[in-house]
């Protein structure tokens, strides 16, 4: 990857478009953001793995990110919860919470922060 500086941030050219990333966030994304966001996508796409390879049915899957930063100078993040939704019928809510631990074992953005931010996961299902 190459980023390239910008009067208000960097950007980086990707096959699928350009990546601005900035401190403010209107002309960019925030280091911060894409930072948690990699997490989410990570962790949801392993999810989804793991759930497909146990042949479990589902129709879409929903992370919603809370999260806490430690206010001072660095101001930086210090934990994460991803609350999963998973849509579909008849889920067992037993196989959902062994399939998002796996998940969250297997996330290599999960496992390259865990040491230094408390990534906590919960998982709810519905039709």
């Amino acid at each position: 990857m190459k980023f390239t500086m910008k009067e208000k941030g960097f950007a980086a050219d990707f096959e699928y478009g350009t990546l601005d990333i900035s401190a403010d966030s209107d002309y960019g994304f925030r280091p911060f953001q894409l930072m948690i966001a990699s997490i989410a996508g990570c962790s949801g796409s392993v999810f989804k793995k793991v759930l497909d390879k146990k042949r479990i049915n589902f129709e879409d899957i929903e992370i919603t990110v809370d999260y806490q930063r430690s206010g001072d100078k660095v101001n930086r993040i210090e934990k994460i919860h991803l609350s999963f939704f998973v849509k579909g019928k008849g889920l067992d809510q037993k196989q959902l919470e062994k399939s998002l631990e796996l998940s969250h074992k297997y996330c290599s953005m999960v496992q390259s922060v865990k040491d230094n931010i408390d990534i906590t996961v919960s998982v709810q299902s519905g039709e």
